[in-house]
């Protein structure tokens, strides 16, 4: 964790933990609800009142904001988790079996031909749109990612000589895979798992952007911009607040993920 400490690690945990704390702190940061209307404010410009400004609906553009953060990281702190518990699972216990591997990883081909986007559209006309339906789309589109990055570890480790040397004084396969295979392939799932939360939140922004993600009138960050097109010229902070959001968690995630990287490329 030394790689978080300095450079871009330190640069990307501190774009995440001011959103985060942004999202988590919202009520003391804008005494407005995000939901309410404010009588005689519509469309107004950025104030001391108003940090943003307000919306065509008379609503305060940072409280939304503020409350769509709370949204997304919910989203994507459950379901990345999810997609990496699930698709490392299989991952692992496919490396055991050649058929079960190749009939794996042939499930895993036909989850990453298909369009992320497209998937999200097929769930949301079967189930309906909705913060559920983002969970499960990301979930999906994790689990090939995961799997196949434990998959690759295992391969490599279980071929080192203190792996064959475990096997040679008897060690059962749970107790090699506990002590020896485990500890070394934490390192690539990190590097992956902060990626995967990159892509989680563009995931949400994109679904909710196009109406298959959160539905309104609950905030969400895709959902916001979405609203904003129609309203840039007299307002255009409705669309600037939430697309400083989404960049800065990107590429604060990104960050990490590269940091997390390189600092293994070097051990």
């Amino acid at each position: 964790m030394r790689a978080l400490g300095r450079g871009q690690g330190l640069a990307g945990v501190l774009l995440v933990a001011v959103v985060a704390l942004a999202g988590v702190f919202a009520g003391l940061l804008s005494s407005y609800d995000p939901l309410a209307q404010i009588p005689g404010a519509n469309l107004l410009g950025p104030s001391a009142q108003h940090w943003l400004g307000t919306d065509h609906l008379n609503r305060d553009v940072a409280a939304r904001v503020l409350a769509g953060i709370r949204i997304n990281l919910l989203i994507v702190l459950i379901a990345v988790p999810v997609g990496a518990a699930i698709g490392s699972l299989i991952g692992l216990v496919a490396t055991a079996h050649p058929i079960a591997d190749v009939t794996v990883q042939r499930l895993f081909d036909l989850i990453l031909a298909f369009p992320t986007l497209i998937l999200g559209i097929a769930l949301a006309a079967i189930a309906g749109p909705g913060w559920h339906a983002v969970v499960i789309v990301i979930i999906a589109a994790e689990i090939p990612l995961f799997g196949r990055q434990i998959r690759a570890a295992v391969l490599t480790v279980r071929e080192q000589p203190f792996v064959e040397a475990s096997e040679v004084i008897g060690a059962d396969t749970w107790w090699t895979l506990r002590k020896h295979l485990l500890p070394n392939v934490i390192e690539p799932l990190a590097v992956q798992f902060a990626l995967s939360l990159s892509i989680a939140v563009f995931i949400e922004g994109a679904m909710s952007f196009i109406g298959i993600g959160v539905v309104a009138p609950q905030p969400s960050l895709g959902s916001l911009i979405a609203a904003s097109i129609a309203n840039l010229d007299a307002n255009p902070w409705i669309a600037i607040g939430p697309l400083v959001v989404v960049s800065a968690l990107t590429l604060g995630f990104l960050l990490i993920a590269q940091a997390l990287g390189r600092a293994r490329r070097l051990a």
